[in-house]
């Protein structure tokens, strides 16, 4: 009797151990996550590493975490400096009223009479949506320039949550093996069963990171691209939306492709507006239609439909990190389904 009750008082001590322990760890919360995926997804180039140039744990370790931030981290953070100056420039095109949205907007239902009619079908005020579009703009520029200028205020919180990110990557990349034996000992689930969800961990992690990445980054690309060769304003940054937008399957990037082609068509420019289309459909398209399912799917194991609404709903409710957590929550839950019914068909049978 006195057993069992130290038994439970312990446990319950332990879990409040830990909930406090996580509460600290909160404000960290991005830097950790974004270590523990840099460590998995450079795991197999620090083992290629290792092959090549011998067994030297901190010094292997050190050398992929210099490789990794050379091909991701620079990058990311130059195109982050350009994406912030050319929503600077955007800003005060809008408050100077070289790009006016009340204009665009008039001469899209210029263009398009029977849209005005199709909304008034469905009671919708069109002089409000007008009003609210054109302040949308506004405020959403004003929101890019303001926080701008607060960059240099929070550069130190950012160098902080860089530097906690890489300092706990290298621990992971040069002890993560030890630290996953030693989860597997310490959870109640069974061994076999903690081998399942982490090689489903890793997998997934690796897939959608890469995978999602690397569909952004030549979506974006594509679409930066034709937006130069067109000559429509902001080609960078409207490739950096794009590419961003490109996290959610399907529709990402024809947010803004669209849109846009529409607005050509409306100012009568025809030719630019049928290659935009064709170019956004065709090429934007088939890189998502084709890349995505290779690169995200396959690896997840996961149906198309599932890698959208787990992406949609974990941007929804975590932000960046969401496009990530939710296929990777996704797969954990048809894991440990497929893990429930295969032991209880077992148990059944026995």
């Amino acid at each position: 009797m006195r057993e069992q009750l130290e038994r439970k008082a312990f446990l319950i001590l332990l879990a409040g151990v830990s909930l406090a322990f996580f509460l600290i760890l909160k404000p960290f919360w991005s830097a950790i996550f974004w270590a523990c995926a840099i460590a998995i997804i450079f795991t197999p180039m620090q083992g290629f590493l290792k092959k090549r140039l011998g067994d030297h744990p901190n010094s292997i370790a050190l050398l992929t975490l210099l490789i990794c931030v050379a091909i991701v981290v620079i990058p990311v953070i130059f195109l982050s400096v350009m994406f912030v100056q050319e929503g600077i420039q955007f800003y005060q095109r809008l408050d100077t009223g070289e790009i006016d949205p009340q204009l665009i907007l008039q001469q899209l239902r210029e263009a398009f009479p029977l849209l005005d009619s199709l909304l008034a079908e469905f009671g919708v005020n069109t002089e409000n949506i007008r009003e609210h579009i054109t302040q949308l703009a506004k405020n959403a520029s004003r929101w890019l320039a303001r926080e701008t200028l607060t960059i240099g205020q929070n550069t130190f919180s950012f160098l902080v949550s860089l530097a906690l990110m890489l300092y706990l990557a290298f621990f992971l990349l040069r002890d993560g093996s030890k630290l996953q034996q030693l989860m597997i000992r310490a959870l109640p689930l069974g061994d076999e069963r903690e081998h399942a969800l982490f090689k489903k961990f890793v997998e997934v992690t690796r897939a959608t990171v890469k995978g999602n990445l690397v569909v952004a980054v030549v979506q974006g690309a594509l679409g930066g691209i034709i937006f130069w060769a067109l000559d429509i304003p902001g080609p960078f940054l409207w490739g950096v939306v794009m590419a961003f937008l490109s996290l959610i399957p399907a529709v990402g990037a024809a947010l803004i492709w669209l849109p846009v082609s529409l607005y050509l068509f409306a100012t009568g420019d025809w030719v630019s507006a049928s290659i935009l289309v064709a170019y956004g459909a065709v090429v934007i398209g088939l890189a998502d239609n084709v890349l995505r399912p290779v690169l995200v799917g396959r690896d997840t194991k996961l149906p198309d439909y599932v890698v959208l609404f787990s992406t949609i709903g974990g941007l929804a409710l975590f932000g960046i990190n969401g496009f990530v957590i939710g296929p990777l929550l996704a797969a954990l839950f048809l894991a440990c389904w497929q893990i429930f019914m295969t032991d209880f068909n077992q148990d059944h049978k026995a």
